[in-house]
């Protein structure tokens, strides 16, 4: 009787160890899953941080495209720049038609708007420094129903980044008094231009002229800053559109120098 007894005891034994081992291994598997759900939530969001500093890097270049490859070609050809626009539309629709690619459609629209207005301003307006404003202005209100739908947001937000820095531009220009050198050299040859631009160089080595350049270099840096801190597409398109400005400006003042 005790023999059985101990045989049963015996018997059970390896059950329990069993147990303890099923218990083990769920408690393992258990570890394993929280950590593989862990690397999984956080890839996604290296993946947004990574294409939200894209969106930044493609909307500085793209405010930099009007001033260095739109200029030369309007010039000339202001036609062709004004015609050019359907073509960015067209690219940007296509783009935003496939999930994959949408971003950057989105953001191709917004560009849009600022390439037709400054096909518009500098092919047939360029001479009447006053109407640069209300040219620049011509998709703002299309950019303002995107937003009203929440739609575009990206290209919109770019387009009035774009527009506050040519905006806060213009607004120098006037303080530092430079709208008649502005004048002056949309009518001189390029051999006229030099001269033109050392006058106006002196314009801006004032106090005054270098006070407000200050002003608003910092007023672009804390916008463009505080853009980026709140961790959105749209509002590093916007970012690198404000900051950028600063970027243009700073190479049309070395121009000046090296004139």
């Amino acid at each position: 009787m005790i023999n059985n007894t101990l045989s049963s005891y015996t018997a059970s034994t390896p059950s329990i160890d069993t147990e303890f081992n099923l218990a083990d291994t769920g408690h393992q598997g258990i570890g394993q899953l929280e950590s593989t759900l862990s690397f999984s939530a956080s890839l996604p969001l290296s993946i947004s941080a990574r294409q939200s500093w894209l969106v930044f890097a493609a909307a500085v270049f793209l405010v930099s495209v009007p001033v260095f490859v739109e200029a030369p070609i309007v010039r000339s050809l202001p036609t062709l720049s004004l015609a050019l626009t359907a073509f960015w539309l067209w690219l940007s629709f296509s783009l935003m038609s496939r999930s994959a690619t949408y971003v950057w459609g989105d953001l191709l629209l917004g560009f849009s708007w600022s390439w037709l207005a400054g096909a518009i301003y500098w092919g047939w307006l360029r001479w009447e420094p006053l109407w640069h404003l209300p040219v620049e202005s011509i998709g703002l209100p299309f950019a303002c129903w995107c937003l009203a739908k929440n739609w575009g947001k990206v290209g919109s937000w770019f387009y009035l980044g774009s527009l506050l820095g040519t905006v806060l531009t213009d607004v120098y220009f006037y303080l530092a008094d430079l709208m008649p050198y502005w004048r002056q050299i949309m009518r001189v040859d390029a051999d006229g231009a030099p001269q033109i631009l050392q006058n106006a160089l002196m314009q801006v080595q004032t106090p005054w002229g270098q006070s407000w350049a200050i002003i608003l270099a910092l007023v672009l840096s804390t916008v463009g800053i505080l853009a980026l801190g709140r961790n959105q597409r749209h509002w590093y398109a916007f970012g690198g559109a404000v900051l950028s400005t600063i970027l243009v400006d700073s190479l049309f003042l070395l121009a000046a120098i090296a004139a």
